[in-house]
Parts: structure tokens; sequence; C-alpha cells
């Protein structure tokens, strides 16, 4: 069993940054891949980074290319995802996962474990 525990999120202007984190524990995250995923109100819970287990291959939603970076550090148990240039278009919970396999599937069900969330509000 892994735990997952985000933190980070908060209100910020449009253009502002945040910087969320997720806390592993129960098992190294070593052994996994990891994602992060957003739910807005009233809307699916869509994929929005996802890094391998070496931190050595990442990818992302076409949304949130170029903005946003997802980062991992195995040593402190820990997988980061800084916004940069937020937009009110990213207002949601934000989600931190793991998967014991790697791949390019992109849906919730690809993951095996997940946290609490974290909420990020964006104004206008």
């Amino acid at each position: 069993q892994v735990q997952l525990v985000e933190s980070g999120g908060g209100l910020v202007q449009a253009g502002g940054s945040l910087r969320l984190s997720c806390a592993a524990s129960g098992r190294t995250i070593s052994r996994f891949a990891m994602g992060w995923f957003r739910q807005a109100p009233g809307k699916e819970r869509e994929f929005v980074a996802a890094i391998s287990w070496s931190g050595g291959s990442t990818y992302y939603a076409d949304s949130v290319k170029g903005r946003l970076t997802i980062s991992r550090d195995n040593a402190k148990n820990t997988v980061y995802l800084q916004m940069n240039s937020l937009k009110p278009e990213d207002t949601a919970v934000y989600y931190c996962a793991a998967r014991r396999t790697w791949g390019t599937g992109r849906g919730p069900d690809d993951y095996d474990y997940w946290g609490q969330g974290t909420q990020v509000t964006v104004s206008s």
C-alpha cells in the first residue's frame, strides 16, 4: 500500500505560480510511475502530467504543456508539480496518483493509488 498526501494548493492570481507536493508513505515511490490529475466542479477527472520511475520520461496534457512541470525526488519519496503562468481554467482539485507500470495511458483507471487532493483556485 502507498499513502499519498498532496499539499501546496491555494488561491493565486492569474499569471502566478504554485508548487504542489505529493508526499508518499508506506512504500518507496521509486517503484512507481507517478501522475497528477485534476477535477473541476461538474467535470470529470482529467490527466495533467506523468513521470516515470527514474524521472527520465515525462508527458503532459496539451492544455498544460510549457506551463506545468512534473518532477520527483525519490530520496524524499516526493513528487512535485510546478505550476507557472496559471489561468482561471486551471482551477480544480489536484490529485496525485501512483501506478505500478509505466505507460502512456491517461485514464484514472491506469493508476492504482490516489491522494485526497488539494484545491487550486486561480482568480482572474
